[in-house]
């Protein structure tokens, strides 16, 4: 039986811009459960980076509630919020925010040293998850000897390697070929089969019609479709 990982209720989200405010996202509802594959689709600047920053808890909606795992965590602090991010919820930037003075193999093992893991350990399944995304020749380059698509796969390699229980992915294959698009895919597929949510935002029609189903953002509305 599917259980619900996130839950919004009622979320609303307004920027104020010259005086003026600009509704991003409209009482918007909407749970998805443990398991599925969900892509985000609508045109830039539909609002798509902020619902993923609402659900990922890193910002606040103007108005509703925000549930992760049914946990309600629209008055938690911030340092309750880290904690659920620190091994519940990761985050694919379309900036990758790698650290820059840090090569790949030092990129992914960060976050398990950070979950208190030994740094061997640490290592050697940074290691295993770098192979996984086919950098293993490049596990001592540093940010900027890798292309943007390389960068991208150590951002996703990061991120995964903690086996949270929900994946955000801001257009997550946007800065690769098709052939690393589609084997970051499949890793998102073999991380699905061990009951991990993965919702990311896409403009790529056919990665988009691999999710479970597709939820469209236009006008601070969200539909869903099969």
């Amino acid at each position: 039986m599917s259980r619900e990982i996130i839950k919004l209720l009622n979320i609303s989200k307004k920027f104020s811009e010259n005086e003026k405010n600009i509704v991003v996202l409209k009482k918007i509802n909407l749970k998805i459960n443990k398991g599925e594959l969900v892509s985000l689709n609508g045109p830039s600047g539909s609002g798509k980076s902020t619902l993923l920053h609402i659900i990922g808890l890193l910002d606040k909606p103007t108005s509703g509630e925000v549930f992760f795992d049914k946990k309600n965590f629209s008055k938690s602090s911030d340092v309750q919020k880290d904690l659920v991010r620190k091994k519940g919820i990761s985050i694919i930037y379309q900036q990758n925010n790698l650290l820059s003075d840090f090569n790949a193999l030092e990129n992914v093992t960060i976050p398990l040293i950070n979950n208190g893991y030994e740094f061997k350990e640490a290592k050697n399944k940074a290691i295993k998850i770098l192979n996984l995304v086919n950098l293993s020749k490049r596990l001592f380059h540093f940010p900027s000897e890798l292309s943007g698509g390389e960068q991208q796969r150590v951002a996703i390699a990061r991120a995964v390697i903690t086996e949270p229980d929900l994946i955000l992915a801001d257009e997550p294959t946007g800065s690769l070929d098709r052939k690393t698009a589609n084997e970051i895919f499949s890793l998102f597929i073999k991380l699905k089969s061990k009951n991990r949510t993965i919702l990311y935002a896409t403009h790529n029609r056919e990665l988009s019609s691999r999710a479970d189903y597709k939820l469209n953002i236009l006008d601070g509305n969200i539909t869903k479709q099969k």
